[in-house]
Protein backbone atom coordinates (compact mmCIF):
# COMPACT_ATOMS: atom_id res chain seq x y z
CA UNK A 1 0.00 0.00 0.00
CA UNK A 2 1.65 3.51 -1.40
CA UNK A 3 0.28 6.15 1.23
CA UNK A 4 0.74 9.86 1.41
CA UNK A 5 1.15 11.55 4.92
CA UNK A 6 1.21 15.59 5.13
CA UNK A 7 2.08 17.23 7.86
CA UNK A 8 5.06 14.06 8.38
CA UNK A 9 7.42 16.88 10.69
CA UNK A 10 4.80 17.12 12.61
CA UNK A 11 3.36 15.92 15.95
CA UNK A 12 0.83 13.25 15.04
CA UNK A 13 2.04 13.02 11.23
CA UNK A 14 5.50 11.96 12.31
CA UNK A 15 4.40 9.09 14.45
CA UNK A 16 1.87 7.75 12.20
CA UNK A 17 4.49 7.88 9.14
CA UNK A 18 7.45 5.67 11.08
CA UNK A 19 4.19 3.34 11.91
CA UNK A 20 3.11 2.95 8.62
CA UNK A 21 6.57 2.51 7.22
CA UNK A 22 7.43 0.28 10.20
CA UNK A 23 4.50 -2.36 9.05
CA UNK A 24 5.91 -2.41 5.53
CA UNK A 25 3.76 0.41 3.91
CA UNK A 26 5.52 2.55 1.08
CA UNK A 27 5.21 6.28 2.64
CA UNK A 28 5.89 9.83 1.16
CA UNK A 29 5.90 12.62 4.08
CA UNK A 30 5.50 16.16 3.18
CA UNK A 31 5.73 18.89 5.18
CA UNK A 32 6.54 22.51 4.87
CA UNK A 33 8.63 22.80 7.79
CA UNK A 34 7.48 26.70 8.26
CA UNK A 35 8.79 28.45 11.61
CA UNK A 36 5.34 28.36 13.10
CA UNK A 37 7.31 26.69 16.24
CA UNK A 38 11.16 25.89 16.89
CA UNK A 39 11.99 23.83 13.71
CA UNK A 40 14.77 22.15 15.62
CA UNK A 41 11.51 20.21 16.93
CA UNK A 42 10.67 19.38 13.25
CA UNK A 43 14.24 18.31 12.15
CA UNK A 44 14.46 16.23 15.08
CA UNK A 45 11.12 14.40 14.51
CA UNK A 46 12.41 13.56 11.31
CA UNK A 47 15.48 12.63 12.28
CA UNK A 48 14.18 9.47 13.94
CA UNK A 49 12.44 8.50 11.07
CA UNK A 50 16.17 8.48 9.45
CA UNK A 51 15.36 11.38 7.48
CA UNK A 52 18.29 14.15 7.93
CA UNK A 53 20.65 14.85 11.19
CA UNK A 54 18.32 16.72 13.15
CA UNK A 55 20.42 20.03 13.09
CA UNK A 56 20.73 20.73 9.00
CA UNK A 57 17.47 22.15 7.56
CA UNK A 58 15.61 20.07 4.86
CA UNK A 59 15.94 21.45 1.15
CA UNK A 60 12.62 22.14 -0.74
CA UNK A 61 12.81 19.98 -4.02
CA UNK A 62 14.55 17.22 -2.94
CA UNK A 63 13.49 14.14 -2.25
CA UNK A 64 15.20 12.25 0.91
CA UNK A 65 15.49 8.80 1.32
CA UNK A 66 15.30 7.43 5.56
CA UNK A 67 17.69 5.35 6.33
CA UNK A 68 15.85 3.80 8.83
CA UNK A 69 12.99 2.80 7.26
CA UNK A 70 13.58 1.66 3.56
CA UNK A 71 10.28 2.22 2.31
CA UNK A 72 9.82 5.80 3.96
CA UNK A 73 10.94 8.96 1.66
CA UNK A 74 10.30 12.31 2.81
CA UNK A 75 9.77 15.91 0.37
CA UNK A 76 9.49 19.63 1.71
CA UNK A 77 6.72 20.74 0.18
CA UNK A 78 3.74 23.00 0.55
CA UNK A 79 -0.31 22.02 0.43
CA UNK A 80 -0.75 25.19 -0.81
CA UNK A 81 1.65 24.54 -4.02
CA UNK A 82 -0.84 23.22 -6.14
CA UNK A 83 1.64 22.64 -9.17
CA UNK A 84 3.78 20.48 -7.38
CA UNK A 85 1.09 18.69 -5.56
CA UNK A 86 -0.83 17.61 -8.69
CA UNK A 87 2.35 16.45 -9.66
CA UNK A 88 3.26 14.60 -6.75
CA UNK A 89 0.11 12.61 -7.29
CA UNK A 90 0.29 12.21 -10.95
CA UNK A 91 3.93 10.45 -10.51
CA UNK A 92 3.27 8.46 -7.12
CA UNK A 93 -0.41 7.05 -7.58
CA UNK A 94 -0.79 6.61 -4.12
CA UNK A 95 -3.74 4.17 -2.87
CA UNK A 96 -4.36 6.54 0.61
CA UNK A 97 -3.56 10.03 1.90
CA UNK A 98 -3.41 10.87 5.49
CA UNK A 99 -3.66 15.06 5.80
CA UNK A 100 -2.86 16.03 8.57
CA UNK A 101 -0.77 19.43 7.17
CA UNK A 102 -2.17 22.45 8.90
CA UNK A 103 -1.82 25.77 10.59
CA UNK A 104 -1.82 24.78 14.14
CA UNK A 105 -3.17 26.86 17.25
CA UNK A 106 -5.94 28.40 18.77
CA UNK A 107 -4.69 31.65 19.83
CA UNK A 108 -2.33 31.94 17.31
CA UNK A 109 -5.65 31.88 14.50
CA UNK A 110 -6.66 35.32 16.45
CA UNK A 111 -3.80 37.50 15.35
CA UNK A 112 -2.74 35.49 12.12
CA UNK A 113 -5.96 34.90 10.42
CA UNK A 114 -4.79 34.54 6.76
CA UNK A 115 -2.28 31.68 7.18
CA UNK A 116 -5.45 29.67 8.62
CA UNK A 117 -7.16 30.25 5.02
CA UNK A 118 -4.03 30.00 3.20
CA UNK A 119 -2.81 26.06 4.50
CA UNK A 120 -6.07 24.92 6.11
CA UNK A 121 -8.11 25.62 2.91
CA UNK A 122 -6.35 26.40 0.26
CA UNK A 123 -4.27 23.86 0.98
CA UNK A 124 -7.07 21.06 1.49
CA UNK A 125 -8.82 22.03 -1.71
CA UNK A 126 -5.34 21.53 -3.16
CA UNK A 127 -5.54 17.54 -1.55
CA UNK A 128 -8.98 16.82 -2.60
CA UNK A 129 -8.80 18.59 -6.18
CA UNK A 130 -5.80 15.53 -6.15
CA UNK A 131 -7.80 12.53 -4.63
CA UNK A 132 -10.48 13.91 -7.64
CA UNK A 133 -8.03 13.75 -10.19
CA UNK A 134 -6.16 10.85 -9.18
CA UNK A 135 -8.75 8.35 -7.37
CA UNK A 136 -7.50 7.22 -3.36
CA UNK A 137 -8.82 4.47 -1.98
CA UNK A 138 -9.67 6.54 1.53
CA UNK A 139 -8.83 9.76 2.24
CA UNK A 140 -8.41 10.50 5.94
CA UNK A 141 -8.06 13.65 7.30
CA UNK A 142 -6.75 15.81 10.81
CA UNK A 143 -10.27 17.71 12.45
CA UNK A 144 -10.31 19.02 15.62
CA UNK A 145 -12.32 19.01 18.98
CA UNK A 146 -12.27 22.64 18.20
CA UNK A 147 -15.09 22.57 16.11
CA UNK A 148 -17.46 21.54 19.61
CA UNK A 149 -17.09 25.65 20.45
CA UNK A 150 -19.52 26.65 22.58
CA UNK A 151 -21.30 23.35 23.12
CA UNK A 152 -22.24 22.72 27.21
CA UNK A 153 -22.90 19.16 26.62
CA UNK A 154 -20.77 16.16 27.89
CA UNK A 155 -19.33 14.12 26.36
CA UNK A 156 -19.06 15.58 22.62
CA UNK A 157 -21.05 13.66 20.64
CA UNK A 158 -20.72 12.66 16.88
CA UNK A 159 -24.08 14.22 16.51
CA UNK A 160 -24.16 17.30 18.59
CA UNK A 161 -24.51 20.72 16.72
CA UNK A 162 -20.99 22.23 15.26
CA UNK A 163 -21.88 25.59 14.44
CA UNK A 164 -21.05 28.07 16.91
CA UNK A 165 -17.19 27.92 16.93
CA UNK A 166 -15.06 30.21 18.71
CA UNK A 167 -11.78 30.42 16.85
CA UNK A 168 -10.95 30.88 13.18
CA UNK A 169 -9.28 27.59 13.88
CA UNK A 170 -12.16 25.77 14.69
CA UNK A 171 -14.13 27.17 11.68
CA UNK A 172 -11.48 26.22 9.10
CA UNK A 173 -11.58 22.63 10.48
CA UNK A 174 -15.44 22.44 10.30
CA UNK A 175 -15.02 23.90 6.79
CA UNK A 176 -12.12 20.47 6.03
CA UNK A 177 -15.40 18.49 7.00
CA UNK A 178 -17.65 20.33 5.08
CA UNK A 179 -15.90 20.32 2.06
CA UNK A 180 -14.29 16.61 2.60
CA UNK A 181 -18.20 15.21 2.54
CA UNK A 182 -19.17 17.27 -0.57
CA UNK A 183 -16.20 15.75 -2.57
CA UNK A 184 -16.99 12.44 -1.08
CA UNK A 185 -20.44 12.91 -2.30
CA UNK A 186 -19.84 14.04 -5.94
CA UNK A 187 -16.75 12.42 -6.74
CA UNK A 188 -17.31 8.95 -4.24
CA UNK A 189 -14.21 9.82 -2.56
CA UNK A 190 -14.09 7.60 1.00
CA UNK A 191 -13.24 10.54 3.60
CA UNK A 192 -12.68 10.10 6.91
CA UNK A 193 -12.47 13.29 9.30
CA UNK A 194 -10.35 12.50 12.80
CA UNK A 195 -11.93 15.30 15.57
CA UNK A 196 -8.63 15.23 17.67
CA UNK A 197 -9.04 15.85 21.46
CA UNK A 198 -5.72 17.02 23.24
CA UNK A 199 -2.88 15.38 22.10
CA UNK A 200 0.47 15.02 24.34
CA UNK A 201 3.30 12.86 24.62
CA UNK A 202 6.72 12.63 23.52
CA UNK A 203 8.06 14.90 20.33
CA UNK A 204 5.11 17.11 21.65
CA UNK A 205 4.23 20.50 20.39
CA UNK A 206 6.28 23.38 22.31
CA UNK A 207 3.15 26.09 21.84
CA UNK A 208 0.89 23.46 24.15
CA UNK A 209 0.80 23.38 27.83
CA UNK A 210 2.87 19.86 28.63
CA UNK A 211 5.77 21.32 26.98
CA UNK A 212 5.13 25.09 28.29
CA UNK A 213 4.48 23.82 31.68
CA UNK A 214 7.96 21.43 31.69
CA UNK A 215 10.22 23.83 30.90
CA UNK A 216 8.94 26.40 32.99
CA UNK A 217 8.97 24.28 35.78
CA UNK A 218 12.07 22.87 35.31
CA UNK A 219 13.64 26.11 35.08
CA UNK A 220 11.82 27.42 38.11
CA UNK A 221 9.98 29.97 36.07
CA UNK A 222 6.26 30.71 36.52
CA UNK A 223 3.16 29.44 34.85
CA UNK A 224 0.24 30.45 33.49
CA UNK A 225 -2.74 29.25 34.65
CA UNK A 226 -5.96 29.77 32.32
CA UNK A 227 -9.31 30.25 34.43
CA UNK A 228 -7.49 29.39 37.53
CA UNK A 229 -6.76 25.94 36.27
CA UNK A 230 -10.67 25.63 36.39
CA UNK A 231 -10.69 24.14 33.02
CA UNK A 232 -11.29 20.07 31.48
CA UNK A 233 -9.46 18.46 28.70
CA UNK A 234 -9.32 15.32 27.14
CA UNK A 235 -5.52 14.59 27.27
CA UNK A 236 -4.94 11.79 24.99
CA UNK A 237 -1.14 10.22 24.86
CA UNK A 238 0.28 10.23 20.79
CA UNK A 239 0.41 6.00 21.02
CA UNK A 240 -2.92 6.29 21.07
CA UNK A 241 -4.06 9.01 18.59
CA UNK A 242 -1.86 7.52 16.21
CA UNK A 243 -2.98 3.86 16.35
CA UNK A 244 -6.07 4.86 16.40
CA UNK A 245 -5.81 6.76 13.14
CA UNK A 246 -4.20 4.07 11.38
CA UNK A 247 -7.28 1.78 12.49
CA UNK A 248 -9.44 3.82 10.85
CA UNK A 249 -6.93 4.37 7.73
CA UNK A 250 -7.32 0.57 7.47
CA UNK A 251 -11.14 0.98 7.99
CA UNK A 252 -12.12 3.23 4.56
CA UNK A 253 -16.20 4.08 4.52
CA UNK A 254 -18.77 2.18 2.70
CA UNK A 255 -21.11 4.35 1.01
CA UNK A 256 -23.96 1.99 1.63
CA UNK A 257 -23.46 1.71 5.69
CA UNK A 258 -23.14 5.93 5.77
CA UNK A 259 -25.66 8.20 5.93
CA UNK A 260 -27.42 9.18 2.76
CA UNK A 261 -25.06 6.81 0.52
CA UNK A 262 -21.93 9.23 1.08
CA UNK A 263 -19.09 7.50 1.72
CA UNK A 264 -17.80 9.46 4.58
CA UNK A 265 -17.48 10.11 8.11
CA UNK A 266 -16.38 11.79 11.55
CA UNK A 267 -15.18 9.98 14.74
CA UNK A 268 -13.98 11.65 17.62
CA UNK A 269 -10.50 9.99 19.37
CA UNK A 270 -9.62 11.10 22.41
CA UNK A 271 -8.73 9.26 26.11
CA UNK A 272 -12.64 10.04 26.91
CA UNK A 273 -11.46 10.46 30.42
CA UNK A 274 -11.06 14.58 30.87
CA UNK A 275 -9.08 16.02 33.78
CA UNK A 276 -9.05 19.39 35.20
CA UNK A 277 -6.08 21.64 34.29
CA UNK A 278 -4.95 21.91 37.66
CA UNK A 279 -4.77 18.06 38.26
CA UNK A 280 -2.23 17.67 35.30
CA UNK A 281 0.09 20.22 36.16
CA UNK A 282 -0.26 18.20 39.46
CA UNK A 283 1.28 15.16 37.38
CA UNK A 284 3.70 16.70 35.68
CA UNK A 285 4.98 18.46 38.92
CA UNK A 286 5.10 14.63 40.30
CA UNK A 287 7.09 13.89 37.53
CA UNK A 288 9.69 16.29 37.44
CA UNK A 289 9.44 16.06 41.40
CA UNK A 290 9.03 20.06 41.52
CA UNK A 291 6.74 22.22 42.38
CA UNK A 292 5.03 24.53 39.98
CA UNK A 293 5.14 28.55 40.69
CA UNK A 294 1.76 29.46 39.26
CA UNK A 295 0.06 32.74 38.10
CA UNK A 296 -3.58 32.14 38.06
CA UNK A 297 -5.12 33.68 34.51
CA UNK A 298 -8.52 33.92 33.13
CA UNK A 299 -9.77 32.60 30.22
CA UNK A 300 -8.40 33.21 26.84
CA UNK A 301 -10.02 34.79 23.51
CA UNK A 302 -10.73 31.76 21.72
CA UNK A 303 -10.33 29.16 24.43
CA UNK A 304 -13.49 26.70 25.58
CA UNK A 305 -13.83 25.48 29.04
CA UNK A 306 -14.21 21.41 28.55
CA UNK A 307 -13.10 18.99 26.01
CA UNK A 308 -14.55 15.72 26.42
CA UNK A 309 -14.56 13.08 23.86
CA UNK A 310 -17.75 10.52 23.31
CA UNK A 311 -15.57 7.78 21.28
CA UNK A 312 -18.31 5.15 21.73
CA UNK A 313 -19.00 5.64 17.63
CA UNK A 314 -15.06 4.91 17.30
CA UNK A 315 -15.01 2.01 19.84
CA UNK A 316 -17.75 0.26 17.90
CA UNK A 317 -17.65 0.80 14.63
CA UNK A 318 -13.28 0.96 14.18
CA UNK A 319 -12.24 -1.23 17.35
CA UNK A 320 -10.53 1.70 19.14
CA UNK A 321 -9.36 1.48 22.24
CA UNK A 322 -6.67 3.73 24.14
CA UNK A 323 -4.60 1.91 26.71
CA UNK A 324 -2.05 4.97 27.87
CA UNK A 325 -3.55 6.63 31.61
CA UNK A 326 -2.46 10.42 32.27
CA UNK A 327 0.06 8.82 34.64
CA UNK A 328 1.62 6.78 32.67
CA UNK A 329 1.59 8.97 29.58
CA UNK A 330 3.28 12.11 31.73
CA UNK A 331 6.16 9.78 33.15
CA UNK A 332 6.44 9.00 29.53
CA UNK A 333 6.68 12.39 28.33
CA UNK A 334 8.86 13.93 31.01
CA UNK A 335 11.43 11.29 30.27
CA UNK A 336 11.87 12.27 26.97
CA UNK A 337 11.51 15.70 28.13
CA UNK A 338 14.32 15.17 30.10
CA UNK A 339 16.59 13.09 28.00
CA UNK A 340 18.85 14.32 25.03
CA UNK A 341 16.72 13.62 22.37
CA UNK A 342 14.33 16.43 23.07
CA UNK A 343 16.21 18.95 21.13
CA UNK A 344 14.79 22.17 22.91
CA UNK A 345 15.70 20.54 26.32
Amino acid sequence: MKILVTGAAGFIGSKIAGLLAERGDEVVGIDNINDYYDIRLKLGRLEELGIGDGKTDIESGSTYQSATYPTLRFQRMALEDKETIDRLFAEEHFDKVVNLAAQAGVRYSITNPYSYLTSNLTGFLNILEACRNNPVKHLLFASSSSVYGMNTKAPFSEDDKVDAPVSLYAASKKANELMAHSYSKLYGIPATGLRYFTVYGPWGRPDMAPMLFAKAISAGEPIKVFNHGDMIRDFTYIDDIAFGSIQCLDQPPVAENCANSVPFRVYNIGCSHPVKLIDFITEIETALGKKAEKVMMPMQPGDVYMTNADTTKLETEIGYKPHVTLHDGIVRFIKWYKSDKNPLR
